[in-house]
């Protein structure tokens, strides 16, 4: 990998430092020749501090080490994408990340088709909802509505029509995603089980 650290005077290149596993943006930090090399050495991130004027291994006082677990460069080869694995809240205030945002696992759009659920879950008063009624219906319904979509997918899955087959699955994943929830889970419980399995 070549890394143009000779493009500023400074000798210094821009790295972002990412989660690997949850792909959270966690802070922006500098460094020069030596601290990469010292990162790739010791597999703990190290900067060059331009504050303090000296490689500075992000850790060293607080313990909150970055364990190194991959390292890219981009196109112009003057700035590092730093994948990690966090040991405790990255920034020096004590947040996860620099933007004091949670450093939380999300899956885009499920994720915020959860917190939909969940707002119904919460309001299962509301009569013009769908997924409000199935939770006032309780826990056999919705599960009766799994085994329902479940064999659809599978009925879709042995035709041709792609169509119907994908809107199958979306109904199948939709009604999972409000059992999750009526058993008092979210897919980052399940996503723990499988990695659980690795």
């Amino acid at each position: 990998m070549k890394i143009d650290f000779d493009k500023n005077s400074d000798g210094l290149v821009p790295a972002i430092v990412q989660d690997a596993k949850t792909k959270n943006v966690l802070m922006l930090g500098y460094m020069n020749q030596e601290s990469y090399t010292k990162t790739i050495e010791t597999k703990k991130v190290t900067f060059f501090s331009r504050s303090k004027n000296r490689l500075w291994t992000k850790g060293e006082e607080s313990g909150n080490f970055l364990n190194l677990i991959d390292i890219k460069v981009d196109c112009d080869q003057d700035t590092l994408l730093i994948m990690v694995d966090p040991v405790g809240p990255t920034c020096h205030k004590g947040t996860d990340t620099c933007w004091a945002e949670d450093n939380d696992t999300t899956f885009g759009f499920l994720s915020q088709l959860e917190t939909v659920i969940q707002d119904r879950k919460s309001n299962q008063q509301d009569e013009k909802s769908y997924v409000a009624s199935l939770f006032r219906k309780g826990i056999n319904k919705i599960a009766q509505k799994v085994g329902e979509e479940a064999v659809e997918v599978v009925i879709e899955a042995k035709d041709d029509n792609d169509e119907l087959f994908l809107n199958e699955s979306a109904d199948l994943l939709f009604h999972y995603l409000i059992l999750l929830q009526a058993k008092g889970y979210t897919l980052k419980d399940i996503v723990k089980t499988l990695e659980s399995r690795v």
